[in-house]
């Protein structure tokens, strides 16, 4: 089983007080008041500015980030964070053009740069995840705001909170990258 960590430093550059996490945290409060940078010693994670998964997410992979606000645009620090699990294996996504499974159906077994180039689609708005582990982005070319997706059904990304989010691109979660 894949471990990851990553430890979470009150100021930028690695200074003040520290927090090692190995897993998910719906809410970082409790160990500490604030996050300006941090440091991926393995594994991936998605880090929200938001309780609960909630809010602006990035995803981190092995490296450090000693002023990730400043880097990412986001003027809040991390509030939670998810690991994401190592996969090895085939990957397969189907997306829709409508909510619940609607419209045009599309299947995916590799990255999209451009949702429109490739098949004259106007926007994702639910998707089927039956293998793999994804990153999706709001514009083409991975850009934008960026949500994860692991195995599942998603039938309503507005229900989801994300009100009239829709993705362009998307990509895979490589082993590579662990």
């Amino acid at each position: 089983m894949n471990m990851g960590r990553i430890t979470f430093y009150e100021d930028r550059n690695f200074m003040g007080r520290s927090w090692d996490c190995m897993g998910d945290c719906p809410d970082m409060h409790s160990y500490m008041s604030r996050c300006h940078s941090c440091r991926v010693h393995s594994g991936c994670f998605m880090v929200y500015d938001q309780a609960n998964y909630m809010g602006n997410a990035y995803f981190m992979r092995r490296g450090e980030y000693g002023d990730y606000m400043n880097m990412f645009g986001w003027n809040s620090w991390i509030r939670s964070c998810r690991m994401i699990p190592m996969y090895r294996g085939n990957y397969r996504m189907r997306i829709y053009e409508r909510d619940n499974f609607g419209g045009q159906m599309y299947e995916f077994m590799d990255d999209c740069d451009n949702c429109m180039d490739r098949y004259r689609m106007n926007g994702c708005w639910s998707c089927n995840v039956m293998d793999g582990h994804w990153l999706m982005y709001e514009h083409a070319n991975y850009r934008g705001r960026m949500w994860y997706f692991g195995p599942g059904e998603y039938r309503s990304f507005r229900q989801m909170g994300w009100g009239n989010m829709h993705f362009m691109s998307m990509r895979r979660i490589m082993d590579s990258w662990y």
